[in-house]
């Protein structure tokens, strides 16, 4: 047997295991679930990985591994530019931000190029991790021109958002993203503030922020956890005739 339908095997006795658990109950032991399983438990831990990223599964040091509640999934269309607390309050669900970091910083290579950065200049690095039902579930970090926005700027109820930040301020006027979307292996900083391990593999959008007058004011990185966000995107059929 390949090693690709081995762990395919291990993943839906695991899935069986897991929908067979009542949510809020604990799933037995790692060591009798590898002898069950005739697994290591290395090989074990492996696989599980996968539904606790899913947030389907939740360890807990000490206590065990726990079937969680069906997470709520924030949907949205990638034609339309808008905020995780958007599509949180769209959905009745409710967001919190934690572990909100500014940083004063000379820019690098890539931030330098999208933000058109004059040398010696330097940028505000906002970084913040959102939180669903009290779960993170998303990691943000945003880069802005130093000289463009203060950190005496933020109130109290920043909710995570520089798009909504901006827009609430009316100035500079935004008039679109442009974004790329990968599968990245979670960095170490993204994989400590998600609860999850380094290298598991998380949905990342980096998206350039433009103004009306074609200036990118904020270059972001965010990073979703799978199984609690759902994009889709309408596509138009184009005829041989180009209409």
């Amino acid at each position: 047997m390949s090693q690709t339908s081995v762990a395919q095997r291990l993943h839906d006795q695991l899935l069986h295991i897991i929908t067979e658990t009542q949510p809020g109950e604990r799933l037995p032991s790692e060591p009798f679930l590898a002898e069950q399983l005739n697994v290591s438990r290395a090989t074990l831990r492996e696989a599980m990985r996968a539904f606790e990223t899913q947030g389907i599964i939740r360890r807990k040091q000490g206590s065990g591994t726990y079937v969680n509640q069906p997470p709520r999934v924030l949907e949205s269309g990638l034609e339309v530019l808008e905020s995780i607390e958007t599509m949180a309050q769209r959905s009745g669900l409710s967001v919190d931000i934690g572990n909100l970091t500014l940083e004063k910083r000379i820019p690098d290579s890539d931030e330098c190029l999208s933000l058109n950065a004059p040398p010696g200049s330097e940028v505000l690095c906002i970084s913040c991790t959102i939180l669903a039902e009290g779960r993170p579930v998303a990691f943000l970090v945003d880069t802005l021109p130093a000289n463009f926005i203060t950190a005496d700027e933020f109130q109290a109820d920043f909710r995570g958002s520089i798009l909504d930040f901006l827009l609430s301020r009316g100035q500079p006027p935004i008039l679109a993203s442009r974004t790329e979307i990968n599968a990245v292996s979670a960095p170490p900083r993204v994989a400590r503030a998600l609860g999850i391990q380094r290298g598991d593999v998380l949905l990342c959008f980096v998206a350039e922020l433009f103004t009306t007058d074609s200036q990118v004011i904020d270059r972001s990185q965010s990073f979703f956890l799978p199984g609690y966000f759902r994009f889709h995107v309408v596509r138009r059929l184009v005829r041989a005739n180009g209409s």
